[in-house]
């Protein structure tokens, strides 16, 4: 039957590569979108995913936050509140404050500047996401980091050593990171002793408390200890917050409805558009599938024939998606776009190619079916 399947293919090498083409295309953009998408979310979450988390493994907030870039100011004395809860092991300040920083070639920027105390760093950078420099050097008097992609943003280097202003304020890039980002804004990491003089942030307040959980407790019993102890705040899985986050975002700035409606508009047109050169290949060759029956083939036979060429196009169909969507993806790696197709994604994608290959010959098989073997002596 493969053979047999393979002549028909050949039989128009036309449609048959249109067919190919329409596959490739459906599968590239819809591939595309959602690797867009999975950065965007990404970077909606950077403020939590770029932190500590094996030590802030909860973050306690105010209580009407669902957007971790949104931090409203707490009371200081929370750190020691939270501290003497049962299932606390550790709690860590958190500053997250904005800033205008210059450059020595006179070019400013907006940064928000994320601070947390040494060594630990809980708030970040991560030691993985550090490119250049040590994270000790933080601790030096007007030490920050700055972000490897941000360098085309600013048009200038952020090189260790790179000597900047920050609200008017002296300050140096000790260390640069890479991949260590937020959604629309760039982040500063420095101590929090910094981050409130560069920002001028109350030393009376915090932006969050990120919590250690002792040993035999489980976060989720931590989490209910803090909410029912403390008024006026929640506690969060560090996890949650950064997924809670990113669908806030995504579905009030409506981009997860721009992107969904993309994917399932480019679902759509592959199948009606490979559905029907399906079926106006199936037309071109009414006398052979004819011949096939007549001398014995059955209806089932010949649904097994279409579908085998239906999953040979999806088969050459994805293959070359899947390489044109490596291509792309190294090529928008060095402007910051870094996209991600884990294996569960690129499963994803071979069903969605089998559903449009394979459903849209269900045209084809229906009108196969149909004919008459005697048509063929017509």
């Amino acid at each position: 039957m493969l053979r047999t399947a393979y002549q028909f293919m050949k039989y128009d090498k036309s449609k048959s590569i249109g067919i190919i083409i329409g596959i490739v295309i459906s599968i590239f953009l819809i591939g595309q979108q959602i690797g867009i998408l999975t950065f965007l979310t990404g970077l909606m979450g950077g403020l939590v995913s770029s932190s500590r988390q094996d030590q802030g493994e909860i973050w306690v907030v105010d209580n009407i936050t669902n957007n971790a870039n949104e931090l409203a100011k707490l009371d200081a004395r929370l750190v020691q509140e939270i501290r003497s809860i049962a299932g606390v092991q550790e709690t860590y300040a958190v500053v997250v404050a904005s800033g205008s920083v210059k450059f020595p070639d006179g070019k400013t920027a907006m940064v928000s500047l994320i601070g947390s105390e040494a060594p630990h760093f809980v708030a970040g950078p991560r030691p993985d996401l550090v490119m250049d420099g040590k994270i000790s050097g933080l601790i030096d008097d007007g030490a920050v980091s700055a972000e490897f992609y941000d360098e085309s943003t600013f048009n200038n280097t952020v090189a260790p050593g790179t000597p900047v202003e920050i609200n008017g304020k002296s300050a140096i890039i000790k260390v640069r990171t890479k991949n260590a980002r937020g959604f629309g804004g760039s982040f500063f990491y420095t101590t929090l002793t910094k981050a409130r003089y560069f920002g001028g942030f109350p030393e009376t307040k915090i932006s969050c408390v990120a919590v250690k959980v002792k040993s035999g407790f489980s976060r989720a019993q931590v989490i209910a200890n803090i909410n029912n102890t403390i008024v006026g705040v929640k506690a969060w899985d560090s996890t949650e917050l950064k997924n809670t986050t990113a669908k806030f975002i995504t579905i009030t700035s409506n981009i997860g409805t721009s992107i969904g409606s993309l994917v399932v508009f480019a679902i759509i047109s592959g199948f009606f558009i490979i559905g029907l050169t399906l079926y106006s290949a199936a037309l071109d060759r009414l006398k052979d599938y004819g011949t096939l029956k007549a001398i014995g083939a059955t209806n089932g036979y010949v649904t097994k024939l279409i579908l085998m060429q239906s999953f040979l196009f999806a088969v050459v169909g994805f293959i070359i998606a899947q390489l044109m969507l490596f291509g792309f993806q190294k090529s928008v790696a060095n402007a910051g776009l870094v996209l991600n197709f884990p294996p569960l994604l690129i499963l994803g994608l071979f069903l969605v190619t089998l559903f449009i290959s394979m459903g849209g010959s269900l045209f084809a098989i229906r009108k196969i079916n149909g004919v008459e073997p005697a048509s063929v002596f017509r």
